[in-house]
């Protein structure tokens, strides 16, 4: 093996591969380059060059850098997906267990596959409509949004909201995922916690129809009291 200029292995002749194995070789390799380097800061020769392939060889496989990307993205978010999904639908689990279990499968992927969580939080390329870390959130989201409108029932609480909370809800830990990806303060099962207490007990003591205490007014007003929140626009 030799480093290139910007320090990345690459084989100093390319080893003899079948077609399957060449791809997935240039997967793992642009899942590396791009979470290092971004979307933009890599390119096709940089890639070529760690494969030990030629250009040709990465446009043959995937057209180019950007058909590359959507693969590695692709492969990121059904791993991560997967690993909500499957942290859902526990048979008896109660709502806050369910709460637990998502925080920990989004944590977990966060620390075992930080490459492509690096790249999920990422901005996506320009003209992407897909794989960006906002529409990722969303298709989190749309998964919990049922059960939060199960237990919004339960509660007596408007169903209605149920999409807006878990939007909410997904967005709390997947930032908070974010931040822990590089400051690693707390263990997966601590950052969970604090996660589920805040969220939790937040869920826990809801008010029906909730409402701002304070409003802007003019200057030198006093704070008064907000009309309750409407019901969802139409």
């Amino acid at each position: 093996m030799v480093r290139d200029s910007g320090g990345m292995a690459r084989t100093r002749v390319s080893a003899r591969m079948t077609g399957k194995e060449r791809r997935e070789q240039l997967i793992r390799i642009g899942r590396t380059l791009f979470a290092a380097r971004g979307f933009e800061g890599t390119t096709v020769e940089e890639i070529a060059a760690s494969a030990g392939v030629s250009k040709p060889v990465v446009y043959e496989h995937f057209g180019g850098k950007e058909g590359l990307y959507a693969v590695v993205v692709d492969r990121e978010i059904r791993t991560l997906l997967d690993a909500i999904t499957h942290s859902l639908t526990t048979p008896g689990t109660g709502p806050r267990e369910l709460v637990e279990q998502a925080a920990l499968a989004l944590l977990g992927y966060v620390e075992e596959s930080t490459d492509g969580f690096r790249i999920l939080v990422r901005d996506s390329p320009t003209g992407q409509a897909t794989g960006s870390f906002a529409s990722l959130i969303s298709d989190i989201a749309s998964q919990v949004e049922h059960l939060l409108a199960d237990e919004f029932r339960r509660r007596r609480l408007d169903p209605d909201t149920a999409p807006m909370y878990a939007q909410m809800l997904v967005g709390m830990i997947a930032l908070t995922g974010q931040w822990w990806l590089d400051s690693r303060l707390y263990d997966k099962a601590d950052v969970a916690a604090h996660v589920v207490n805040l969220a939790w007990n937040g869920l826990a003591g809801m008010e029906r129809r909730p409402h701002l205490q304070t409003a802007a007014g003019p200057p030198g007003a006093p704070p008064h009291a907000s009309n309750p929140v409407a019901r969802r626009r139409t």
